[in-house]
């Protein structure tokens, strides 16, 4: 299973989701507003647990 996403904001007004390996490092990082648009267009096949919303429909 991998990670949830996590929101973090390094600097006022540039949020992103990252995921994190099993030692605590970001694996994954991604830009909300161009996440949640990819999100969007994507049709997916699988239904996604919560936290996991770019990895299937939901």
């Amino acid at each position: 299973m991998t990670s949830k996403r996590e929101l973090i904001e390094p600097t006022p007004g540039d949020k992103r989701y990252v995921r994190r390996d099993d030692d605590g490092r970001f694996k994954e990082v991604v830009d909300v507003g161009r996440s949640l648009a990819a999100d969007q267009r994507q049709e997916a096949k699988a239904k996604a647990k919560p936290g996991q919303g770019d990895r299937g429909d939901r």
